[in-house]
């Protein structure tokens, strides 16, 4: 197939990390996004979490305030985040597992286990002109869900791979990647948006690069670390250069 055109969103909740461990207002999230957005991100992405440990209430109407590229709104599937996204009405919706106790998303949401209480979730959230997104592993059943709940994306949780490969256990690195193939595959023939994210970097993001379904890459934690030794502008183009190099624009 001809593969579609690669988008690359930048998630930014880390440089409010760095913010929240010392108080106030520095570094800002929102300078970063409008640093992201100069040096060629699609896209923002903002995890507003239970537990506000990154990304804060104001960050979001912030970012919805003052950056020109659509804001992706990851969030738990809970009653005041629905109410949040409701208000603010964020050109994406991306709904994501969420354990107070973890330090990051450990996997994809299980859309087909909670799937009657998910599609009255998303219904008013389509309904406001949000794109809804749902953040799942590279499985049949829980994309197959998530087409019937009314997402328009999924996006492939691509972190076993990358931990795999960043243990050099390439075995199990290939095996990760043949169902991200193989779910990107069902999930385009399904007529769902593909993106994926988690966990990837400069070594890695070549081999979800080069899936030809998937249109967007989400990817924070390694930009903004790479950021403090090359600074973000340089980080993302390199990135950016990265994805180009294996899928070159123009192609679709």
């Amino acid at each position: 197939m001809t593969a579609h055109p690669l988008r690359l969103g930048v998630n930014i909740d880390h440089v409010a990390t760095i913010r929240n461990a010392r108080g106030g207002d520095a570094p800002s999230p929102v300078r970063a996004a409008q640093m992201a957005e100069a040096a060629g991100a699609d896209g923002i992405t903002a995890h507003l979490r239970e537990d506000r440990r990154h990304i804060r209430d104001e960050d979001i109407a912030n970012l919805m305030a003052h950056i020109s590229v659509p804001l992706n709104f990851e969030m738990a599937a809970t009653d005041e985040m629905q109410a949040i996204a409701l208000r603010h009405k964020p050109h994406a919706v991306c709904l994501v597992p969420e354990r107070r106790e973890e330090r990051t998303t450990e996997g994809g949401l299980g859309v087909a286990e909670d799937e009657a209480r998910l599609a009255r979730f998303v219904a008013p959230l389509i309904e406001c002109g949000c794109r809804v997104s749902m953040f799942v592993e590279a499985d049949r059943a829980q994309i197959e869900a998530s087409k019937r709940i009314g997402a328009a994306v999924v996006e492939l949780h691509t972190g076993a791979l990358c931990e795999a490969h960043l243990a050099g256990e390439f075995d199990a690195r290939d095996r990760h990647l043949a169902r991200i193939t193989e779910g990107a595959r069902i999930a385009d023939e399904m007529g769902l948006e593909v993106h994926a994210g988690h966990g990837l970097d400069f070594e890695t993001t070549p081999l979800v690069a080069a899936l030809p379904q998937v249109v967007e890459l989400n990817i924070g934690h390694f930009l903004i670390g790479e950021a403090i030794f090359t600074g973000l502008p340089d980080a993302i183009a390199r990135m950016r250069a990265v994805m180009d190099d294996t899928r070159p624009p123009g192609t679709a």
